[in-house]
């Protein structure tokens, strides 16, 4: 903001300009120490080996579009949701479709699954962020 300071006297006649620091709107900081990068997850499997994802950090709308998306009040379809749509590789790809519900569901582990999924769901200070470069 630029302010404008008339000075008079008897010798001297001034304009001086003065600018005032514009104040950061609550919005512009919330959004800014959001920082919705992805980052990198790690999970052991129940053979012993690491499974690794990228997930972005969970949004309020994310959050209700899983709720929409899991027709029910159920946590598990919940949190199958949010794996489904935030699950990414390296390359920022999705690692799974809508399609895999059924086999996620029949064909792997419960144990691998809940790890996965709760991967997804909690906030991890120390997870690695994707490169934007790759």
């Amino acid at each position: 903001m630029l302010g404008l300071f008339y000075c008079s006297s008897l010798q001297y006649k001034h304009i001086h300009l003065y600018s005032m620091p514009v104040p950061v709107r609550a919005i512009d900081r919330l959004r800014k120490a959001a920082n919705l990068e992805p980052a990198k997850k790690v999970v052991e499997l129940s053979d012993g080996t690491t499974f690794e994802l990228w997930v972005t950090p969970l949004t309020m709308a994310e959050r209700e579009r899983a709720q929409r998306q899991a027709k029910s009040d159920d946590a598990g379809a919940f949190a199958l949701q949010l794996l489904i749509s935030k699950a990414l590789d390296e390359n920022g790809k999705k690692l799974f479709a809508t399609g895999e519900i059924d086999i996620l569901k029949n064909e792997v582990k419960d144990k691998d699954l809940q790890s996965l999924m709760l991967a997804i769901l909690s906030e991890d200070e120390n997870a690695e962020e994707m490169d934007p470069n790759s």
